[in-house]
């Protein structure tokens, strides 16, 4: 007869593929997972607090700090809540300028995950070959914003700087590359044995579980929840444009990985249809005071950013400093249905798992 003890396992804080300061404290049966504690905060810088002795302006560079892996759709959400309190209408060309950049940090992003999900799990090329993509969009918002990581890009009614002569033409001659690889990807490791029995049938949980824990992103539509804040509740210029929501049913580790390779795909027909109809001369910004002073009130919005639903709430006094500021960060949430997947596991499934929620850990801690 086999006789185990229980025993304690620190997976992190210091682990390459917890991807940050996260620490998750595992009691362990023989190698079944009896009970995870995610211990979370070691990234935290206090953003919010902060912001209240900060201009709004001043706030955008935090918000690049939070999800340092998709930073173009932060800067828009904390502009778009002070938009929304002001009622400032943006010019066309500073909407369009936006949307590419999003998209095209969407796509960076889900390459960054795909490579280092892969190499998590035991495969080292998908790595180089997704690394190799996101240098290029890295290359185009760097043309842009002037920067590679942390963009501050976006400004209280629009952008800063207008785009270089023949970026557009970079942007579109991109689409057809990064689909001619993404066929590749598909034939390195979508189609792989190893890989689909790795994944198939691990982290499961309902579509009743993904409402209960407020997951958003392709962590709900994996279970076949039909929802994405720019179809849904369209912001920016969205509704302009042809794409779909992608679902699987399963809920499974597969099914995620599914949803998000083929989100890629989804956000390249966006850049696409961006990029043909962009307008050729005008405005990149909305005529706005000086110092930035939302009337007292308060305002939430919320967008899609790549790993799910964003939102930022404003608390206004009337001065140039939120009397409040509160993000949602999908992270955060997304996250806190990590015990319940873990428990019952074997051991060798932590990582599959964990990889697959697609966390950044400064949008956690906040």
């Amino acid at each position: 007869m086999v006789r185990t003890e229980e025993m304690i396992l620190n997976v992190g804080p210091q682990h390459p593929s917890t991807h940050g300061v996260f620490r998750l404290v595992l009691t362990i049966d023989g190698e079944t997972i009896t009970k995870a504690e995610p211990v979370i905060g070691y990234l935290h810088r206090g953003t919010e607090k902060i912001a209240e002795n900060l201009q709004y302006t001043q706030i955008i560079p935090y918000t690049d700090r939070m999800d340092y892996v998709s930073a173009m759709t932060n800067n828009y959400v904390i502009c778009h809540a002070v938009e929304t309190m002001m009622a400032i209408e943006l010019p066309e060309r500073a909407e369009f300028l936006r949307l590419l950049a999003m998209e095209l940090g969407r796509v960076a992003s889900h390459l960054v995950w795909w490579g280092t999900y892969l190499l998590d799990i035991g495969a080292v090329s998908p790595f180089l070959y997704a690394f190799r993509e996101r240098e290029m969009i890295i290359n185009l918002l760097a043309e842009l914003s002037g920067a590679r990581l942390t963009f501050n890009y976006m400004r209280i009614g629009g952008v800063k700087w207008d785009a270089p002569d023949g970026w557009i033409d970079k942007v579109k001659a991109f689409v057809p590359h990064m689909r001619k690889e993404l066929k590749g990807y598909h034939q390195l490791v979508t189609g792989n044995e190893i890989f689909l029995k790795r994944l198939r049938g691990v982290g499961v949980y309902s579509k009743e579980d993904a409402l209960q824990y407020s997951l958003s992103g392709a962590n709900l539509r994996c279970t076949g929840i039909n929802r994405d804040l720019r179809r849904d509740e369209p912001y920016s210029i969205y509704n302009r444009f042809d794409f779909d929501v992608i679902t699987r049913e399963e809920g499974d580790c597969l099914a995620r990985y599914e949803c998000r390779m083929a989100e890629i795909e989804e956000s390249l027909k966006i850049i696409e249809q961006a990029a043909e109809q962009f307008p050729e001369q005008g405005p990149i910004m909305a005529k706005v005071p000086k110092i930035i002073k939302p009337p007292k009130g308060e305002a939430y919005v919320k967008i899609e950013s790549p790993r799910g639903e964003i939102g930022c709430y404003i608390a206004s006094e009337g001065k140039k400093e939120p009397y409040r500021l509160k993000f949602r960060r999908p992270s955060f949430y997304n996250l806190q249905i990590l015990p319940k997947l873990l428990k019952g596991q074997n051991i060798a499934n932590v990582i599959a798992i964990l990889g697959a929620i697609d966390i950044v850990l400064g949008e956690v801690d906040g």
